[in-house]
């Protein structure tokens, strides 16, 4: 993909390719509600004129007509019929009903599934590890210069924000290296000196008082 201008973007892709993955199938036809085949499920990649019913088609003769099926509600196309006129590498592909298919457009997903190692570029959504993208909406979104450059900024941004943490961690880690402990603001009070009783340090001689019966005399 080369670094082109607005046309370029436009010319990378078939002019019908990007209606037809905005198109609405399998609704009822508002030429043809009457009849039992009147599910739209058909695109004339000529005409770019919305989704046909089966009868429709008589209105399409020689032009370049494809068939849109179903898988879970998504809307897929048959790989032998889309291949002839698009290139869907890197998109990855199916076998539904011994068909191999491709999806349209991306399918939501709410979180890879657990071992996944390899996703969607736009959706995240879990794919083989040989794809890029998981539909065709998803690579004509993957591949557009916009997407690119957004994805590249984004990087960068990336790059530069673990730059930055990494160079604070390191700044930061030498300085408390060479940080001394700062000093205790506050240090533990010194005991107020044991007072006194000087009542009772020094002793007053007390009244003697002899013991009964002839005893000692002892001083009170």
């Amino acid at each position: 993909m080369g670094a082109g201008g607005p046309d370029d973007e436009d010319n990378r892709w078939p002019p019908w390719l990007k209606p037809l993955l905005k198109e609405r199938f399998f609704v009822q036809c508002k030429f043809h509600a009457d009849s039992h085949k009147s599910e739209c499920n058909m695109y004339c990649l000529d005409c770019m004129n919305g989704a046909l019913c089966s009868l429709c088609l008589a209105h399409h003769k020689d032009h370049r007509a494809i068939q849109i099926r179903r898988s879970s509600y998504h809307d897929v196309i048959r790989v032998s019929e889309i291949q002839k006129v698009l290139d869907i590498s890197g998109v990855q592909t199916y076998i539904i009903n011994s068909a191999r298919i491709v999806f349209l457009n991306e399918r939501p997903q709410p979180r890879p599934g657990k071992g996944v190692t390899n996703t969607c570029e736009v959706c995240d959504r879990s794919l083989l590890d040989s794809y890029r993208f998981c539909s065709l909406g998803c690579k004509v979104v993957g591949t557009s210069m916009d997407f690119q450059r957004k994805k590249k900024q984004s990087a960068a941004a990336a790059t530069m924000a673990s730059d930055s943490e990494d160079s604070y961690s390191s700044s930061h880690g030498g300085r408390q290296k060479n940080r001394k402990s700062p000093v205790q603001s506050f240090t533990p009070s010194t005991p107020p000196p044991t007072s006194v009783n000087y009542r009772t340090a020094k002793r007053r001689k007390g009244i003697p008082h002899r013991a009964p019966m002839g005893g000692l005399i002892i001083e009170y």
